[in-house]
């Protein structure tokens, strides 16, 4: 929300501030316009991946190692980290 009021409303940064987002919080959506989208559609599908790693792999699933994978996979597209946990929530165990 205060991505979209700094850049489409025009929201100053004290209204920002004010609005109740952290000053460091706002320095960073000033300058790096946009980030806030890509970041929660990234959190968004990381979850929905999570969602069915888990109902593929029932009592076996382990958050840890969900976390871990998706963590140590490092930086790729979506696309391709649907690939790599859909291929480890389908190998035997």
């Amino acid at each position: 929300m205060t991505d979209i009021g700094l850049h489409t409303q025009r929201w100053t940064r004290q209204q920002a501030i004010d609005y109740g987002i952290p000053a460091s919080e706002v320095e960073r959506y000033v300058v790096l316009a946009g980030q806030a989208c890509p970041y929660k559609i990234g959190q968004l599908k990381i979850l929905a991946l999570r969602a069915k790693a888990r109902a593929t792999l029932g009592d076996n699933f382990a958050i840890k190692q969900f976390h871990n994978l998706v963590l140590q996979s490092g930086n790729m597209p979506l696309a391709v980290l649907e690939t790599v946990i859909n291929d480890w929530a389908a190998a035997p165990r």
